[in-house]
C-alpha cells in the first residue's frame, strides 16, 4: 500500500531515455504485484502453464525486464526480507482485500460481466513462495542480479541510491523517500502503456515543502504508513500543516490530545534506521539462452518464438552504450 502522499508530493516527467545507461534498483515485490494484477487475460484470469501454475509474473519479467536492458536501462530487482512486525496489520488487511476480490471476481464471472471481473481479479493477486522463487530462478538465468533483502526491500533498495549503486529505485510507492532514497522513478513496471515516468527527488521534495526528512517520515505517521494506523480525518495536506505548524510528531499530537498505540519513536527508526546489508555484490552475467527457452518454454508453456526475441533483447545495447564487457 505505502503511504498516501499524492496530493503533496510533485514529480517531474522524464521519458525511458533519461534512464539510458543508469543502474535501477526494482523494487521486486511491487514491480512483481504489478505483473501479477495486470497480465492477465480478459476475464481477469491469470496467464498460466499446463499444469496450471501462474506464469504471469515470469512474463512480466521476461518481456518487460529484457524491454528496459534493450533501451540501456541497467535494472537490479531487490526482495522484501522479514517483514517487521508492525506490518502485520497492514499484511492482514491486504489478506482480506484479496479474499473479498477473489470471491467478487468469481461471482462476476459466474454472471458474464466480464470487465467488472477483470476489476476484482485485479485486487484478488497473491505474492506465493512460489511465485518468488521462480522470479529468482529466472532472473539468474537471464544475468540479471538481485539482491536479497534482510528487512524492507524499499528500504535495501534506498540504502543502494543513497551508496551511489544505483541511481533511483523502481517503485509505485512513496516509502522510499522515507527510506532515503535520493531518486524513485514510478511507471517503470508498466512500461508498454505509459509514455513518460514519474521522477521523485528527495532534495526536492524537502526543499518544496521546506521540512526536513525526519520531518517528512512525522507527517507519514499522522497519515498512516505500512507499520501503523495513521490519525483518523488526517491526510497528506493536513498532516504537513501540523507539523510545519508544531515542529514535529511528538508536538502535533499532544496539540491533537492523542496518544498512539505504538510508540512513534519506534516507526521513525523502520524509516530512518532501517535494517539493510552492505555487504552485496552486484554482477550482470550473459543470459543463459538454452536454460530460459528450458525453463520458460518446456516448464511453463511460453512460445519458444517470443521467449527467443526476448532474450536477443538482453544481448542488444545501443552503439552508443557501453560495450558488452563493461556490462557483464
Amino acid at each position: 500500500m505505502g503511504v498516501k502522499f499524492k496530493d503533496i508530493v510533485s514529480f517531474q516527467e522524464i521519458k525511458f531515455e533519461d534512464l539510458k545507461g543508469k543502474v535501477v534498483a526494482v523494487d521486486a515485490a511491487n514491480s512483481i504485484y504489478q505483473f501479477l494484477s495486470s497480465i492477465r487475460q480478459r476475464d481477469g484470469t491469470p496467464l498460466m502453464d499446463y499444469k496450471g501454475r501462474i506464469t504471469s509474473h515470469l512474463s512480466g519479467i521476461l518481456y518487460r525486464t529484457s524491454s528496459l536492458v534493450e533501451k540501456g536501462i541497467k535494472p537490479i530487482y531487490v526482495f522484501d526480507g522479514e517483514s517487521h512486525v508492525l506490518k502485520s496489520n497492514t499484511r492482514v488487511k491486504r489478506s482480506e482485500i484479496r479474499k473479498e476480490s477473489e470471491k467478487k471476481w468469481k461471482e462476476a464471472l459466474e454472471e458474464g460481466e466480464i470487465e467488472e471481473a477483470r476489476k476484482y481479479a485485479v485486487r484478488s493477486s497473491r505474492m506465493s513462495a512460489e511465485v518468488i522463487e521462480s522470479s529468482k530462478k529466472l532472473l539468474d538465468f537471464m544475468g540479471i542480479p538481485y539482491i536479497q533483502a534482510t528487512g524492507e526491500g524499499e528500504a535495501q533498495a534506498s540504502y543502494m541510491v543513497q551508496n551511489g549503486d544505483a541511481w533511483c529505485v523502481a517503485s509505485q510507492d512513496y516509502d522510499c523517500i522515507l527510506f532515503g532514497s535520493p531518486r524513485m522513478v514510478r511507471n517503470l513496471a508498466v512500461a508498454g502503456t505509459r509514455a513518460n515516468l514519474e521522477l521523485i527527488e528527495l532534495k526536492n521534495i524537502l526543499a518544496k515543502l521546506d521540512l526536513s526528512r525526519e520531518q517528512l517520515v512525522d507527517v507519514a505517521i499522522l497519515v498512516g504508513t505500512d507499520f501503523n494506523d495513521g490519525i483518523k480525518g488526517i491526510g497528506a495536506k493536513k498532516g504537513l500543516k501540523l507539523i510545519k505548524e508544531h515542529g514535529d510528531l511528538l508536538n502535533a499530537l499532544k496539540h491533537l490530545e492523542i496518544e498512539m498505540e505504538v510508540d512513534p519513536e519506534l516507526i521513525r527508526d523502520i524509516f530512518l534506521k532501517p535494517d539493510i546489508i552492505s555487504d552485496y555484490k552486484l554482477k550482470w552475467k550473459k543470459p543463459d539462452k538454452e536454460k530460459i527457452i528450458d525453463f520458460l518454454c518446456m516448464e511453463h508453456s511460453f512460445s519458444e518464438d517470443r521467449v527467443v526475441g526476448a532474450v536477443g533483447k538482453l544481448k542488444k545495447l545501443d552503439s552508443t552504450q557501453k560495450s558488452l564487457e563493461e556490462w557483464f
